[in-house]
């Protein structure tokens, strides 16, 4: 059990745990998901943390076929700019190594942004915690879980 498994198991909401084999050499932790449990990318979701007007950070959730609008997020955010955050920060914070990021069970509860495409889909896709392992739950549920605002934030 991961920290972002076990917040959606305590919150009592409906979830469904997929794992597969990761492959240390992907290019891509998400695409690889979506390819490995033979789901449409847009359904997919990865979480990336961002560091809003160098100094807070926030988690962007997004298709893993998309790219974020740094823009859009530090707009969403009521900041003005938006860069990605150093990998050490990210591990500091959200407690997870990169690729395996939940947006779930984060050690600091941070700012969440989910793209609003997310809204389309009966239940999205986000990593559970560890690559190789994904979360299926509803945007709804997402979003109160991580008390997560929606905005058009990829591109």
């Amino acid at each position: 059990m991961t920290p972002g498994i076990n917040q959606a198991k305590k919150a009592k909401v409906a979830y469904t745990i997929h794992e597969y084999e990761h492959d240390a050499s992907s290019q891509s932790y998400g695409l690889e998901a979506a390819e490995k449990l033979n789901l449409p990318t847009k359904q997919v979701f990865k979480t990336l943390v961002a560091k809003l007007d160098g100094a807070n950070l926030v988690v962007a959730i997004l298709p893993v076929d998309s790219m974020l609008s740094m823009k859009s997020l530090a707009k969403a955010c009521g900041g003005k700019k938006a860069e990605m955050a150093d990998k050490q920060e990210v591990q500091r914070s959200t407690g997870y190594v990169l690729g395996g990021v939940s947006p779930l069970g984060q050690k600091k509860a941070l700012k969440t942004v989910i793209d609003e495409s997310a809204k389309h889909f009966t239940t999205i896709f986000v990593s559970a915690g560890r690559r190789g392992l994904e979360i299926e739950l509803s945007a709804a549920d997402l979003q109160s879980l991580t008390r997560a605002t929606f905005s058009a934030i990829s591109q």
